[in-house]
């Protein structure tokens, strides 16, 4: 089949490894120039482990990253939230930081046609027959049999078919995040994070090397409603290091490198949930069909796994719109309970109300203790959760 892919991130690179080894002819197209790592520091699950693995790039993700044996968080006054452990859920299971430069690069370099990719073309609108692709300037691409919207959490295929769209409003709360240098930061197989109710979380997660420095580094990130990322200044960060210093004074020497506002890059979040992933013969895939909130850290993890289904029914000598109904049917039910949960999730740990905090922090620990409740939520964390029923 022609194929064309509409974004060059995790989903659309996955996806173009997968097709490209199956022989069909692809057109990838991305607006960026130069096309690059875009976003903070991830933390890969086993679930998209297991997809590089079937891209044979496990053991190079491996000699990139940072494994992860636990997730510790605990509020202002020392309480413990959360803590968790992989090899609870299984004796050899850990998951992986990770920067996006170390993923970008690894699933460019494994991509025979990374030189042939469209790079500066913003891909706008996909023509009434749903066969052309056209861009910015007005050229038209195609015809192709299949169109694989991968265009990120702001996608603009995602206006072009309203039709799909349940919802996708803008989280009100975001962050601020950078890298780095972690070789003196002692907790080196650990996600950790500090909570200030639910107004407050910082986080820093080691993710192993980076593709343009030498050492070991960590993202560092902090939440801050969405009207104070816009007006980040030079005010704003000496009151990100005075909460630092009270929340977690152990980790304030690692911002000794940070002088300058603009040294922190600035997220927003979205919750995209379309009624079904495809139309036609335009199919969306990773955070142009799902993106969520960062609480679960998954987006990756369902970008991987999003890519490899589309792949596996595609694989199945059916006709492209046969395929696309059974992607969806297949990938529903694992896509809904993280989507829920996110959703369900977030006000707990960045909103405006105090109560849930408060209910956070004498519910979760305890909650996490029960044998029933903690396995569910492993396998939440892990990925592996792929029904409410399994």
């Amino acid at each position: 089949m022609r194929i064309a892919i509409v974004g060059y991130g995790a989903a659309g690179q996955s996806a173009a490894l997968f097709l490209s080894a199956q022989g069909h002819a692809l057109s990838v197209f991305e607006q960026a120039a130069a096309p690059g790592p875009v976003g903070a520091g991830f933390l890969l699950q086993p679930t998209g482990l297991a997809v590089l693995a079937r891209l044979g790039l496990h053991e190079q993700a491996l000699a990139t990253g940072q494994r992860i044996s636990r997730l510790y968080g605990c509020n202002d006054r020392g309480r413990c939230v959360m803590d968790m452990r992989y090899a609870d859920h299984a004796a050899d299971c850990f998951g992986l930081g990770m920067t996006r430069g170390s993923l970008f690069m690894l699933l460019r370099d494994a991509y025979a046609d990374a030189s042939r990719i469209h790079t500066g073309t913003r891909i706008v609108s996909v023509d009434p027959a749903g066969d052309w692709l056209c861009d910015s300037e007005g050229c038209r691409h195609g015809p192709f049999d299949l169109i694989i919207a991968a265009d990120g959490a702001q996608s603009a295929l995602r206006d072009m078919a309203p039709a799909l769209v349940r919802r996708q409003p803008v989280y009100p709360w975001g962050a601020v995040w950078c890298l780095l240098p972690g070789e003196c930061w002692a907790h080196v197989d650990v996600l950790q994070q500090r909570y200030g109710g639910a107004r407050e979380m910082i986080g820093l997660l080691p993710v192993g090397r980076r593709v343009d420095r030498d050492g070991r580094w960590l993202t560092f990130y902090f939440s801050l409603p969405g009207a104070q990322l816009e007006g980040f200044d030079a005010a704003a960060l000496d009151r990100l290091r005075e909460r630092v210093a009270v929340l977690w004074p152990e980790a304030l020497p690692l911002l000794a490198s940070i002088d300058s506002p603009q040294q922190l890059n600035r997220a927003r979040y979205r919750d995209v949930q379309l009624r079904r992933p495809a139309q036609g013969r335009l199919v969306f895939i990773g955070d142009a069909a799902h993106a969520m909130s960062p609480q679960l850290g998954q987006g990756v993890n369902m970008a991987l796994l999003d890519a490899a289904m589309l792949a596996d029914v595609l694989a199945e000598d059916t006709t492209p719109a046969a395929a696309l109904r059974v992607y969806g049917q297949r990938r529903r039910a694992h896509l809904a309970v993280y989507q829920r949960l996110s959703r369900w999730l977030t006000p707990f740990f960045q909103s405006e109300r105090d109560g849930l905090a408060r209910l956070r922090d004498l519910g979760f620990g305890p909650l996490a203790r029960m044998p029933l409740a903690r396995s569910q939520m492993l396998k939440i964390l892990t990925g592996t959760k792929m029904s409410w029923w399994r």
